[in-house]
Formats: structure tokens, sequence, C-alpha cells
């Protein structure tokens, strides 16, 4: 197949050129074009505005966007010119193109910002929090629009929510804890107990792979590792990788719930919405896309996945 991939020299995509050049054909769309191996050629987007810049291609795998500013510094109208915006023009593109498969990556986190219940699955209302996901989600909104046009051409398209993309050469959300652990300072919310998924770049790619050759029919899919992991269990999971004991203290809840309150007065780092976000669930579940791929699990587990990101941070 000849495949365009846009935001191709992102992690995503870099692992994605990795997988698949093997077989296929690959172009990039980005706003950098530095030659690399397995990428016969990176176009800018001005191009999709000259008819017959790019070669015909078989599928299109957008990945550019405007990921979460975790410090909300970024202007809103930022997150829709990039994630909204840019998903029309080259999805408009795709309708008009002689390409037959679109993935687009948004995000879980798109559709819900806390899961109510055991799991969140595709089926939830989406309530998204903030520019976003409320971005993500009018491009989502977008595509669906256009279902006539692409049920007229012939063509399916994958709108994908994974959680939490991690791998090596991209720590994440995963530093913060790394560095905690890294230092000898003991994990103090223990008493906590929480569940959630992530997904490992492997199965990633094993499953765009899967929507690129199989036969699979267009939708919403969550994306993520088959098993949910306690932010506990993820403290003694990286402590394993680094040859490290690890230390979790079990201080009762209602102490860290008011040491999180001093520290969001005193601009402290535990404040109340960071320590809502290290220990809340949101777990996903993923049996859309296996049921889909007819598979009945992924290639890697949960915990080798994270062991093999974390490992990857000493080198």
């Amino acid at each position: 197949m000849k495949i365009l991939i846009t935001g191709v020299h992102g992690f995503v995509g870099s692992n994605l050129v990795e997988a698949l050049s093997k077989e296929h054909t690959i172009y990039g769309l980005d706003i950098v074009s530095p030659i690399k191996e397995g990428i016969r050629c990176t176009f800018s987007w001005d191009y999709l505005d000259a008819e017959g810049s790019i070669p015909d291609i078989d599928a299109i795998i957008h990945l550019a966007g405007k990921a979460h500013d975790t410090k909300n510094q970024s202007a809103a109208d930022v997150y829709f010119k990039v994630n909204t915006e840019l998903t029309k023009k080259i999805y408009d593109y795709f309708l008009k193109s002689k390409a037959k498969k679109f993935i687009f990556f948004s995000s879980v986190k798109a559709a819900a910002d806390r899961v109510e219940g055991e799991f969140v699955d595709e089926n939830v209302v989406p309530s998204p929090k903030g520019p976003y996901g409320e971005s993500k989600i009018a491009a989502e909104e977008y595509i669906r629009k256009m279902e006539d046009v692409r049920r007229k051409n012939n063509k399916e398209t994958y709108i994908l929510r994974p959680c939490m993309i991690h791998g090596p050469g991209n720590k994440g959300n995963l530093n913060l804890l790394y560095g905690v652990v890294k230092k000898g300072i003991p994990w103090p919310l223990g008493a906590f107990e929480n569940k959630r998924t992530f997904t490992s770049i492997d199965n990633l790619t094993y499953i765009i792979q899967g929507l690129l050759e199989r036969d699979v029919e267009s939708g919403i899919y969550n994306i993520n590792d088959d098993e949910a992991v306690s932010t506990n269990e993820l403290i003694e999971i990286i402590c394993s990788a680094m040859d490290k004991k690890a230390h979790i203290w079990r201080i009762p809840r209602g102490v860290m719930e008011g040491v999180a309150k001093l520290g969001g007065t005193l601009h402290l780092p535990l404040n109340p919405e960071r320590l809502q976000k290290l220990t809340e669930n949101y777990v996903s579940s993923n049996a859309k896309i296996k049921k889909a791929l007819g598979i009945d699990k992924l290639p890697v587990r949960a915990k080798d996945g994270l062991t093999m990101t974390i490992k990857s941070f000493e080198k």
C-alpha cells in the first residue's frame, strides 16, 4: 500500500514508519521535512491545495494535532485551529482522493474526562472538558457529518480514541512517577486504590496494521492495552525495571487530601487537581477493536509494555 501519514515525524509517526515501511510505501505530511529512513518524501500542508502534488495513495493516517497542555498555557483557539481545522482539511482531501482508508487519532479523554462506572466504551455520550477535548470532538463530529459522502465513495474511516500512548523514546506522564522513584522518594498515595489503562506503542502499531490490512467496519474504536494497572502497581513496575525496592506509604486518604488542599493554597506541586489526576480511575474497554480484528488479546501485556518503556529511560 501507499500510505500518507500526517505528523509523521512525531513519536507515534516514527514508530508507524518503522513498522509499516517494511511492506508499504510511506509518504509524510508535516510542518518539518527531515530526510528519514522509511519515508519516501515528506510534503508540507500547502501541497494539499496543489492538485497532483501528492501521489495517489491507498490510506491516510492522521496523527498531526495539538497535544493536551497539562499546564493550561495554550490558547483555546490554537487547539481548534490544529485539531479541528486541519482534520477537516485532510478529511476533505481524503474524500476526493483515491484513498480507501482514513485513520484519525482522537483521544479517549476527548470523549470522557472522567469515567462514570466500571469503564468507558465507545457508547459514551462525549463530555470533554476544556479546548483540547472539545476540539477533538469537533473533528470527530465533522467526520461523522460526512458519512454519506464516505459511503457513496466506498471508503472506510476509523476514529481512534487511545489512552495514554507510551513507548521507548516517549516518557509522557510516566515521567513524574519515574522521577519520584529515581530520586528514592517514597510514594505517599498508597492508600488510594485506582485502575488506569495505557496504550503500548507496540500494541498500537499492531492495531494500525490490522486496520490497514483487514476488512474492518468503519466506526469509533477505543485503543488501549488489555489490562488496567493501578498507580501502586505502576510504581512497583517502575521500581522493578530500575532494580529498586518499591517504597509505598499508605498514609490515610484524609491526611493526603488535606496536604493537597494546603498545597493548592501555597502553590506546591501536590494540589487537589494533581491529586485527583494521580489517583482517579480511568479504565477504557478495548473489546470492540479486538472483536473487529478477530483477536482475543493484544500481543503485548500492559506490564511488559510499561517495563520496556521505563527501561528505555535509563539509556
